[in-house]
């Protein structure tokens, strides 16, 4: 499989290495998608990290940006991690996860900052960064990926974390009422047997329902992408509904955001970080953007409407069976499906293909 070649509707920057998607928002005429990114080198971890940014109209030509955040102050010296963005008052917000290092240590403070801008290009960092300096007792040291949203007026913040004496798996939830200070508000939602949670998302699906995203890290066992729609109560998030949409198995730190449509899209990390390393050129790229929506208690993921004419009923890399599906893969298992089918699309795009099931119950994302 060739790599080098250019992927056509999942974004990637002309070079250097890509993951997580950050801060996805619309503001100003533009959809915005940021992401964790090594502007200089294929690899990760060769320098710290930045965000870099990209934008579009139609999810189909991207114009690719100036890096939106440089690790150049003390509290971010290690990398601008992971995080969210909002817009207040015609002004866009990031909130990141600062990682700071001391000279000649090797240790991690996870801390929280944000920079702001008024044309969703040049953005400043807050003078009195980090926002949230240290973790509560009920976390760890593992505590990153903010997620920002506003409910009535209040604005909450929502972080990954774990705690290794309860062996929890767990995300935080802060609030405040001017976006740049914060109070501790408790655990938003956790789970039993769980190193840590990373890259959350959290939406207001509708009048009285939220959507919430996550990457779960249990103890001992891969990682899942959950998610969950149902009610936020006193600082607890009551679960609804809940799936595990997007199977990969080359995906990760999937993000959700509302558009000015009143969508729930959903964008992740292709391949994910097993395949660190697996080729010559970076191949991380981002996903086709999906609307999560909800439907007789099962929740779908499907392309955004932007994106459907690209849906094809067959390729050469899936192959029917009697009992499902199979897509190859290049010097790896082959990924299998079985179950009833009464719908399957398939969106390929050089080496990477997004298969929906049944219109989007299930989604297999595969590099191939």
């Amino acid at each position: 499989m060739d790599y080098i070649q250019k992927t056509n509707y999942h974004y990637r920057p002309k070079k250097g290495w890509i993951n997580d998607p950050n801060g996805l928002v619309y503001f100003k005429g533009y959809y915005h998608v940021f992401y964790q990114y090594c502007p200089d080198f294929e690899i990760p971890w060769k320098q710290p990290m930045h965000w870099g940014h990209a934008r579009t109209k139609d999810f189909l030509n991207w114009e690719e940006l100036p890096v939106a955040l440089y690790p150049d102050k003390t509290y971010d010296n290690n990398g601008c991690w992971s995080g969210t963005a909002i817009v207040k008052e015609d002004k866009l917000y990031l909130f990141y996860a600062s990682i700071y290092s001391p000279e000649g240590m090797n240790e991690f403070n996870q801390t929280v900052s944000v920079a702001y801008s008024d044309d969703g290009i040049h953005f400043e960092k807050y003078e009195k960064n980090p926002v949230i300096d240290h973790y509560p007792s009920e976390g760890s040291a593992d505590f990153r990926d903010p997620a920002v949203c506003c409910v009535d007026g209040i604005y909450y913040c929502v972080m990954a974390s774990g705690n290794p004496q309860d062996k929890a798996a767990r995300l935080l939830l802060y609030k405040s009422k001017n976006l740049l200070e914060w109070e501790y508000f408790g655990i938003l939602s956790e789970w039993k047997n769980g190193k840590y949670t990373e890259c959350p998302s959290l939406v207001q699906a509708d009048d009285d329902r939220f959507l919430l995203t996550v990457s779960v890290c249990p103890l001992n066992k891969e990682h899942y992408f959950s998610v969950m729609y149902g009610k936020l109560s006193n600082g607890r998030f009551k679960t609804e509904y809940i799936s595990e949409l997007d199977k990969g198995p080359d995906q990760y730190a999937g993000q959700v955001f509302r558009d000015y449509k009143g969508r729930n899209i959903l964008i992740t990390w292709i391949p994910g970080w097993k395949y660190e390393g697996y080729a010559k050129k970076d191949i991380g790229c981002m996903s086709v953007p999906r609307q999560l929506t909800l439907k007789d208690g099962k929740i779908y993921g499907y392309p955004v409407e932007e994106l459907q004419h690209l849906l094809k009923d067959n390729d050469p890399c899936v192959k029917r069976t009697d009992t499902g599906f199979v897509i190859e893969r290049t010097n790896r298992e082959p990924v299998i499906y079985k179950g009833e089918i009464n719908d399957l699309k398939i969106i390929r795009d050089a080496y990477i293909v997004e298969v929906f099931v049944n219109k989007g119950e299930e989604i297999y994302t595969v590099l191939l």
